[in-house]
């Protein structure tokens, strides 16, 4: 199975997502089943690192963030089995990207995979670039909870023969 993360610049949300499921996915023994990347709806950033902010506060839980920002391209509508957007912006940005419906029906937003998130109705993740440093906390919590709730549905869908 192949997972992209997504959000707008590619250097806060989405590379904390992909940090976070690599770790989540070895701890799991999911690492050689299941591969993710990320990438961004816009291009300003492609090639460039994780925000420093991001990856101290990722760093500070033992999580790296490693990946350099790419942007969402049609054909990652065929590499990837699910697009996994950061907030319905961006899934408005990528809907208007994917080739056709079948390719739109890939995306959806972590926020989904978090029963908390879901009773709340808050599904977005809010993204942290222009506020202060306890929002990459904020959001490093959101996006962790965000991403067990995933593995938890690719164990059930491995136990299921899906």
């Amino acid at each position: 199975m192949r997972i992209l993360f997504l959000c707008l610049g590619n250097i806060c949300r989405s590379p904390t997502a992909e940090g976070v499921m690599r770790r989540r996915l070895r701890e799991a023994g999911l690492a050689t089943d299941v591969d993710v990347e990320s990438a961004g709806t816009g291009g300003w950033h492609v090639g460039h690192p994780p925000d420093p902010r991001a990856a101290a506060a990722a760093a500070a839980r033992g999580i790296a963030l490693e990946s350099l920002a790419q942007r969402l391209e049609r054909s990652h509508f065929d590499e990837f089995d699910l697009i996994v957007a950061m907030d319905r912006d961006n899934v408005a940005d990528a809907q208007a990207v994917a080739p056709d419906a079948e390719a739109a029906s890939k995306l959806r937003l972590l926020r989904e995979y978090d029963p908390l998130a879901v009773a709340s109705g808050e599904l977005d993740v809010p993204d942290p670039y222009y506020g202060g440093e306890d929002g990459f906390e904020r959001v490093l919590d959101m996006i962790e909870r965000g991403c067990e709730g995933l593995i938890a549905e690719i164990r059930g869908a491995r136990a299921a023969g899906a």
